[in-house]
Formats: structure tokens, C-alpha cells, sequence
């Protein structure tokens, strides 16, 4: 049985669904600038979940959201939205910023080879979901208005610390200086915003006869309710939406409809770049072009990354990177072998994989078992299907050109032509092919 580790509870507990069909939301990006290498790290981890999941025979149905609009700079429900950044940075509308970003996210995101989601929602595109939200947060007394927007009263919901474990007496105590005086409590939040007479904001509507926009928490409360209902079997996304976005979340589920969201909570850890946050004042925000530039494909990233766990600190370095490229590349040209020697597997050991990663998502297990035993064709297969690196494509075997390249430099070495042989060596090496020579024949392998 698959084991999750709950933030919720704190604890690891047995999967066990609610449903036929397991119903996942995962926190999707801010559509406003590329994403980086840490960004797509979180997708990996939550599409490796999805493969474990059907891999125990669950039928899953999954939402990603794209914010669109609302997300402030600022996680206080202050500063400039994050879309109109985008638009003055580039001098862009925020709609044509909006569609170029979500394009590159779904570019990169096939490109790694991850399971598109059922339904790929827009924030934009549940704004009357988002004001019905508001309405029924306000008929049952969770809400207050201010100058600038209608704000969630935490103290009303009493349980609105539990999740992410807050003190909130010693946030309201060291509220910073110039905290609104229009807000309760230093932990309330704007469910949705007011446009300012001297503000320039694009994305606006129309609500309590005042222009304005959703609070960027809200899009996923309503998105859940509408696309999959509450609760969900799994809310996944980073640790740093614990404390604010997913406390958010609850509250709001439970002011508005009066029930839980999700039962299941996963959350991943960031990775730092050298031993360093990434930061672009550091110069380390890499994306996953910087790294084709670099020689390194999609496949060698997602490799480096599940070969550390979700839930532990990753560094990444180029020469951390270089070595995942170089084991992937190892267990390609083990599948390489296999296919050509019908290799026998040990008995046992795709069960051993599957039982690493049944506890807790453990992928660096797994690998570790991988790496140490002899595996059948039909095993690689499974992994393959797994871990989703592409180790096999369209078919593990050559080209039927390469393979006749193969058999005449076997005739020109049985007929001691080396010269010759060599060549045909150097022709097969600039298709990326390399031939090992043994006593039973040659092999060939991936030189990358």
C-alpha cells in the first residue's frame, strides 16, 4: 500500500481513497516570466505521484491552475500584481503576457515529459465562481470591507492555525510598521481586491459596484470546487505554501461551503543553486534552456531530480547535474544490453522498486535498487513507465542503417581490415552510437 507523508497530520499514513477516482489539485505556476529549474522541480515530484498512483491501480483526475491575475508581489496583499509587472517590463498587454508564459510552461512541460493534467484551469476563467465565493464568505460572517478590498476575519475561523502550526498572538504582536489600520488581525487576507482611483490595473471586474480582481488565494478555492469538489484526496505544492496560500486555502473552504478541502496534504522542498536560494539578484535563476545551452537535455534534469526526495534539501550544481546525465545515460545503455542479450532479471527486484517507492515517493530508493540490480527487458519497461526518463523511445533497437553499419565492421574485423572497421567506428560515433567489442560479438551503446 502507497504511504504519503501527510503535512496535515505530520505524519505518514497509508493512501486511502476516497473515491474510485483519486481527485489531485496541484498549485500551477504565475504565468508572468519563465519559469526556473526549481519551479519545474515541484511538477516532477507531483507527475512521479501521479505514476505511482496508477501504477497502484488508481484512476486519477487532476487539476493545475494557472494564475493569470492577482498574484501581488507581496504575500501581505500588497505591492503591484505580478501580471501587470510582466506587461511593463516587456510592453505587452497582461493578456499577451499571460499566453506566451503559459505557452512556454506547456512547452517545457512536455518536454520533460509529464503527464498533462485533466483539466488545466485559468484563474481568469472562474472570476463569477470567485465573487459567488465572496458572497457566501460574507453571508456566513467571515468577511469585512475595507477601502481597499473585502478581507477574510481569521479570528472567526478557529481553527485557521492548525495547519500550518502558526503563532498567531506573536504575529498580531510584531505586525510591522505601518500595518493597515483597517485590518482586524495581521493575519487576515484580501479574498478579494479593490482597483484605487490612481491605479493601473488591465484585468478588472465589476463587484459590489466597484472595479477589482480576485485575492490570489481564492482562484484555487474555487477552482477545486467547481472542477472536483470537496474534499480532495491530494492538495500538492511547495513548503512555502504553507504558512500563507494553503492556510488561505482552508479557511476559505470552510467559510464558503463549511467543509474540508483536501484530506491529503504534499508538500516538496526548494532546491538552492550552489549552495545558494535562487535569487536573480545572484545571477543563478537558470531555466531549462539555460541548461540545453549548456549540452544538458530535459530527461538529465528530471533524472537529477528524482534522484533526491521530495521532501529533502536539494543543492544543485552542474557537476551534480553531469553525473545524473551520466546515469541515465548508464541505465539506457543497461536496456541497450539487455535488449541485445536477452538478460534474465533477478527475480523480485521490480517489486523492490515498487516498494521504495510505495513509501513515502522514495525515488532516491528506488534508484539505488535500480542501480544494483540485474534487470529483464520487461523490468526497464515498468521503470520506464514509472519515472517517465524516456530510457526506451519508439523502440530500443537501431536503425535498420546503424544495424548494417554493425554487421559490415564485424565482417571487416573478421577479416582483420581494421582500418576499415575503424571507420566504420568513427561513422557510427557521429550518430551517437558506440561499439564496445567483446568475446561474443560487439555491442553496441548510446555515446549520449
Amino acid at each position: 500500500m502507497l504511504k504519503i507523508y501527510n503535512t496535515a497530520t505530520r505524519k505518514l499514513e497509508d493512501f486511502k481513497p476516497l473515491d474510485e477516482v483519486v481527485k489531485i489539485y496541484t498549485c500551477g505556476p504565475t504565468v508572468y516570466n519563465f519559469q526556473h529549474i526549481g519551479n519545474y522541480a515541484s511538477y516532477i515530484y507531483w507527475d512521479f505521484l501521479i505514476r505511482v498512483l496508477k501504477e497502484n491501480g488508481h484512476k486519477v483526475r487532476r487539476v493545475l491552475n494557472f494564475t493569470d491575475v492577482g498574484h501581488l508581489t507581496s504575500d501581505a496583499d500588497e505591492g503591484e500584481d505580478k501580471l501587470e509587472k510582466g506587461a511593463a517590463r516587456e510592453g505587452k498587454t497582461v493578456w499577451e503576457v499571460a499566453e506566451f508564459y503559459a505557452d512556454d510552461f506547456m512547452r517545457n512541460f512536455r518536454e520533460l515529459n509529464l503527464l498533462e493534467p485533466e483539466v488545466i484551469a485559468r484563474a481568469t476563467d472562474y472570476i463569477t465562481e470567485d465573487m459567488k465565493a465572496v458572497d457566501l464568505m460574507t453571508e456566513h460572517g467571515f468577511t469585512y470591507e475595507t477601502r481597499d478590498g473585502v478581507y477574510y476575519d481569521t479570528s472567526k475561523f478557529e481553527k485557521y492555525a492548525e495547519f500550518a502550526r502558526l503563532d498567531l498572538a506573536g504575529l498580531q504582536a510584531g505586525a510591522r510598521v505601518g500595518f493597515s489600520d483597517e485590518k482586524r488581525n495581521a493575519s487576515d487576507f484580501a479574498v478579494w481586491k479593490f482597483i484605487q482611483p490612481d491605479e493601473k490595473h488591465a484585468m478588472r471586474w465589476d463587484y459590489l459596484g466597484r472595479p477589482g480582481y480576485p485575492g490570489w488565494h481564492l482562484e484555487c478555492s474555487t477552482i477545486i470546487h467547481k472542477e472536483l469538489g470537496e474534499p480532495i484526496d491530494i492538495h500538492t505544492g511547495g513548503i512555502d505554501h504553507v504558512p500563507v496560500h494553503h492556510t488561505n486555502e482552508i479557511a476559505e473552504t470552510f467559510a464558503a461551503y463549511g467543509c474540508g478541502l483536501s484530506r491529503y496534504w504534499l508538500h516538496c522542498n526548494f532546491i538552492t543553486i550552489d549552495g545558494e536560494k535562487v535569487s536573480k539578484s545572484l545571477g543563478n535563476v537558470y531555466t531549462l534552456d539555460d541548461l540545453a545551452e549548456r549540452g544538458f537535455a530535459p530527461m538529465d534534469f528530471k533524472m537529477w531530480v528524482l534522484s533526491g526526495h521530495y521532501q529533502g534539501t536539494r543543492n544543485f550544481t552542474f557537476e551534480s547535474l553531469e553525473a545524473a546525465r551520466a546515469r541515465r545515460l548508464h541505465w539506457r545503455n543497461r536496456i541497450a544490453l539487455c535488449y541485445q542479450s536477452e538478460v534474465v532479471g533477478e527475480e523480485g527486484a521490480w517489486e523492490q522498486v515498487l516498494a521504495a517507492v510505495n513509501d513515502n515517493l522514495n525515488s532516491p530508493e528506488a534508484f539505488a535498487i535500480i542501480d544494483n540490480s540485474e534487470l529483464s527487458f520487461m523490468d526497464w519497461e515498468k521503470i520506464d513507465n514509472l519515472f517517465g526518463l524516456n530510457l526506451i523511445l519508439d523502440s530500443p533497437d537501431l536503425p535498420e542503417e546503424l544495424r548494417k553499419l554493425i554487421l559490415e565492421r564485424e565482417r571487416m574485423r573478421a577479416n582483420k581490415n581494421f582500418a576499415q572497421a575503424d571507420k566504420v567506428r568513427d561513422k557510427l560515433l557521429e550518430n551517437e552510437i558506440a561499439i564496445r567489442d567483446t568475446v561474443q560479438g560487439s555491442i553496441w551503446e548510446y555515446e549520449s
